[in-house]
């Protein structure tokens, strides 16, 4: 299901509108099976987050949140010396307080703890997503192993956007559900993809934060506009760049995939039984390799001429 076409985005809000409406009264905002109520209070928070978000949709019925979040300005003594920047969500902070000028990455990273730490509903796992012809391929992989260069390159090359970070399987009947955010682009890889996709939209750099260098790609318009429609699994692929290594794409055991994909989950040992039935028919439905790259035009083609001759 497409959205509808009458349903209101951020970017069809004035940015003073939007500026004042999330300051005062917060906006209810759709992202992918999720809502979210937003009140923001940083004023550069908001500009960069009207032009980042832009795409998606604000809910228009009084339908329950799933998350009530604020970015706000720390009241301690240090906000004019050195001023910080504080998440709360229902009103509480999970975290300790960042520089106010990382607020964009602030604001993502706390969207992931709320998803993690209370979507327990779901099988979450540490993944990024991409769907076309209506199977999705699956990239779990551990942070520094490429997963979301090569997730934006793949989204820049014809794949939708399920998630960089997130993958979400239903457990009722196994389905994948987008959750297209923004992608997460560390240190070398901003200028990479920069360079591998002229038309990406890549947003600000913010220098310093806990993991170095950060810039976000935003979702695609057809990625948000298509987030309802939900994929079946088709292919898991283990990447690892590697620097100067030649380009390696292995069929993996069912049974070394299966381990790999349940320890890279969020929450496979909270569903228990649920999540073990629900790997083992990914596993056993999905196609499995290991990929190791460190030429990102290489690893695509490889992964393409995999997809498309994959019954």
């Amino acid at each position: 299901m497409q959205l509808s076409q009458q349903m209101l985005k951020i970017g069809d809000l004035r940015y003073t509108d939007f500026s004042s409406k999330i300051d005062f009264f917060g906006l209810d905002i759709l992202i992918g099976p999720f809502k979210i109520n937003l009140n923001i209070d940083a004023p550069k928070a908001k500009f960069f987050l009207h032009e980042m978000w832009c795409e998606y949709p604000l809910s228009a019925t009084l339908s329950t949140r799933d998350f009530h979040v604020r970015l706000v300005k720390s009241g301690s003594h240090r906000r004019w010396l050195r001023p910080q920047i504080q998440f709360l969500v229902d009103g509480l902070p999970p975290f300790q307080p960042l520089p106010a000028h990382h607020h964009l990455p602030m604001l993502e990273w706390g969207l992931n703890w709320c998803i993690a730490k209370r979507c327990h509903h779901l099988l979450m796992l540490h993944a990024a997503v991409v769907e076309r012809n209506g199977r999705a391929l699956i990239l779990p992989a551990w942070p520094g192993h490429g997963k979301s260069t090569l997730c934006a390159a793949l989204v820049h090359s014809g794949w939708r956007l399920f998630c960089d970070e997130f993958g979400l399987v239903r457990p009722e009947d196994g389905a994948l559900l987008p959750l297209p955010r923004l992608i997460p682009l560390k240190n070398e890889s901003i200028e990479v993809i920069r360079s591998f996709a002229p038309n990406a939209h890549i947003g600000p750099s913010f220098h310093g934060t806990r993991k170095g260098t950060i810039a976000h790609v935003r979702p695609p318009t057809e990625s948000v506009e298509r987030m309802h429609e939900t994929a079946r699994p088709g292919w898991f692929v283990f990447p690892r760049w590697v620097a100067g290594s030649p380009l390696r794409l292995e069929p993996m055991l069912k049974s070394e995939a299966f381990l790999m994909v349940a320890t890279n989950a969020f929450n496979y040992e909270v569903l228990g039984q649920t999540s073990f039935e629900l790997v083992g028919q990914m596993v056993n439905d999905c196609d499995c390799y290991s990929l190791i790259y460190s030429d990102l035009d290489e690893a695509l083609k490889a992964l393409d001429e995999l997809t498309r001759t994959t019954p």
